[in-house]
């Protein structure tokens, strides 16, 4: 019997739901979704602290689509984790029903119907007065209550292939049909099941809860955390909670030790298995499929630990020059060469070895060279040492002077060129992923080296499309739609990325624009976009052009430059550049003289073919 079976509609009294509810369970799950509405008034801190969240953070995992934290679409839809346990009524203890219980403090003369609008009907006043203890005229001016939000860990009856609901409250204008097409539900034998897995609600618009079945639903949740979530969805409820717990402890116990045991004993030999060399024919098949201008192929050499150790003072702060999200850098002078040492947690395996994969065998002018690396105690890469910093410091105005107009040409040049390296030469192909202007280095000559392949990822050539579902990673700000929501990858995504780092050259600012108003954020993209729109876009876009450029800067290229920008950032993948398209359109602004040659008149569809 499905819990409640899905009777939370508005007017509903309590008497109904408890009749509803009836011997419903007898074990919970341990995830479920709740699928939070996004009112203006609403924020990710907010919808967090309700779930007994400290922060946002957690939520973000299961909400790819939300690119920026700070700027959230009204009326999107956030889902947010929460236990599923079955619970009982306090009024009748036999009614069992699924639901998350969440501890509600109360402030000033709160009532049932407030907090049940905090909650973005999730549950309903007549719900929460008879999952509470308190009279709904008694409610304390201070204390706390259990905000329930029903759920369902599915019913083999229905259905074995499903274990992840969601918990979704129609809203203005959605009907069973329309919550079940938003999740791919649109044959009739889909609708049939979604019918199944909510009785009654076929008739239902605008109020109500339905759930909805997710299959294969993928998120950051630990290993462990995982498995037991496939243990508990796979007995169903004809186990008792005590022998399901019984399961769940000892194949979890078994999992650690089986994990350990191997890590110990094999973690060594299997590392230098994963970053040996291809072979000789691989590397000729590499050599004579790349003949673009800057290339090499070249071996890395693998350093010992104590060499590093000894180069970098055992790691001391006084070498320590960058941190980043996978591990710290040093500056060390390795065997008569000046080096960066990215130290790597042993978790960052796969960081690590694509890194290596993308710059072991192959290396071009515009991608920062892999010196070498090393497997003992951590994990080590070491790199040339670019001397001038990345071009967000420059930009931002960190210790550098301002960067000239014809310096961010070049730079974006050289940038643009390094991905149509690793888009159009290599075999396999490769999609950097995390394209923004801190990971373009500045070398000493004001040349700009691609730097940080830890999330690229390859694209075989001769694959039906090069467009393929992942998991996302990246940096706000810097992700295109296609990217954010679906987890598709392509080389547009690199080339939505350095659109966003056109519009940076020009302009100074961050990705995402914070306002000096303490809810607004605006992203690039979108300023940009204002103003090209504007009667007279060159007069607009002096408002927005770095102003530690003092006006020293042709307009007309600037303007170019800005159209190639939107052009890059198009939400349809299809209709943006490729590399090779763009860098020609760079080319020509670099020339000497700025002759408006073909390569800046190209049309859309010819920048889009190339």
């Amino acid at each position: 019997m499905l819990p409640l079976i899905l009777l939370l509609v508005a007017g509903g009294g309590a008497s109904s739901t408890a009749e509803a509810s009836g011997d419903g369970c007898r074990v919970g799950c341990p995830l479920a979704l709740a699928s939070y509405y996004f009112s203006a008034e609403s924020n990710l801190t907010f919808i967090a602290s309700l779930f007994n969240f400290p922060d946002y953070t957690p939520l973000l995992p299961y909400n790819p689509n939300i690119t920026d934290p700070n700027y959230v679409l009204t009326g999107t839809r956030v889902s947010v984790p929460f236990n599923c346990s079955c619970r009982s009524l306090p009024a009748d203890p036999a009614s069992t029903f699924l639901a998350g219980s969440l501890a509600h403090p109360l402030s000033g003369s709160q009532t049932y119907a407030d907090v049940a609008s905090e909650f973005a009907n999730l549950t309903t006043a007549a719900w929460l007065e008879a999952t509470n203890a308190y009279p709904a005229d008694k409610l304390p001016a201070s204390g706390t209550i259990n905000v329930t939000v029903n759920c369902s860990c599915g019913d083999k009856s229905v259905s074995p292939r499903y274990g992840l609901f969601i918990t979704y409250p129609l809203w203005d204008g959605e009907t069973l049909a329309s919550a079940a097409e938003q999740y791919g539900f649109s044959s009739p034998e889909q609708m049939e099941l979604f019918r199944r897995y909510n009785p009654g609600m076929d008739g239902a618009s605008g109020k109500g809860i339905v759930f909805i079945p997710v299959k294969g639903y993928q998120t950051s949740t630990s290993k462990a955390g995982w498995l037991t979530h496939v243990l508990l969805h796979g007995t169903g409820n004809s186990l008792s909670g005590g022998a399901v717990a019984g399961i769940v402890i000892a194949c979890i116990v078994i999992v650690i030790v089986g994990i350990w045991l191997f890590a110990m004993y094999y973690r060594r030999q299997k590392m230098r298995k994963s970053v040996s060399f291809s072979s000789p024919e691989d590397s000729v098949q590499l050599a004579s499929a790349s003949q673009a201008e800057g290339i090499k192929v070249d071996r890395s050499i693998e350093f010992s630990y104590e060499e590093l150790s000894e180069a970098t003072d055992n790691f001391s702060m006084e070498h320590k020059i960058g941190q980043g999200g996978y591990g710290s850098v040093y500056y060390a002078e390795l065997r008569g060469e000046k080096a960066a040492i990215k130290k790597m947690d042993t978790k960052a395996s796969q960081e690590f070895l694509a890194e290596l994969k993308v710059l072991t065998h192959v290396h071009h002018l515009n991608l920062v060279r892999l010196i070498g690396f090393c497997v003992e105690s951590c994990l080590f890469l070491v790199y040339e040492f670019i001397e001038n910093g990345n071009l967000s410091e420059h930009l931002r105005g960190k210790g550098y002077e301002p960067l000239s107009w014809a310096s961010r040409i070049r730079i974006a040049l050289d940038s643009a060129r390094g991905l149509e390296y690793i888009h159009e030469h290599t075999v396999p192909l490769y999609v950097h992923r995390d394209i923004k202007s801190a990971n373009i280095l500045i070398d000493k000559d004001f040349r700009a080296k691609v730097a940080d392949f830890g999330l690229a990822k390859l694209s075989e050539i001769g694959a039906t499309s090069q467009s393929f579902p992942t998991r996302i990673v990246g940096t706000f700000g810097y992700m295109p739609p296609e990217y954010a929501r679906y987890g598709e990858v392509s080389p547009k995504v690199d080339v939505y990325a350095f659109g966003i780092v056109l519009y940076e050259l020009l302009s100074a600012k961050d990705a995402i624009v914070r306002s000096t108003e303490s809810t607004g954020a605006q992203s690039l993209v979108y300023l940009f976009e204002d103003t090209l729109s504007m009667p007279d876009p060159k007069e607009a876009l002096q408002k927005l052009i770095d102003p530690r450029l003092g006006g020293d800067y042709p307009i007309d290229s600037v303007l170019k430059i800005a159209y190639l920008a939107r052009s890059c950032t198009h939400e349809e993948p299809s209709m943006r550049p490729t590399m090779r398209s763009v860098v020609v359109a760079l080319m020509a602004l670099s020339s000497k003289d700025h002759e408006l040659t073909r390569g800046l008149e190209l049309s859309p569809r010819e920048l889009r073919s190339g």
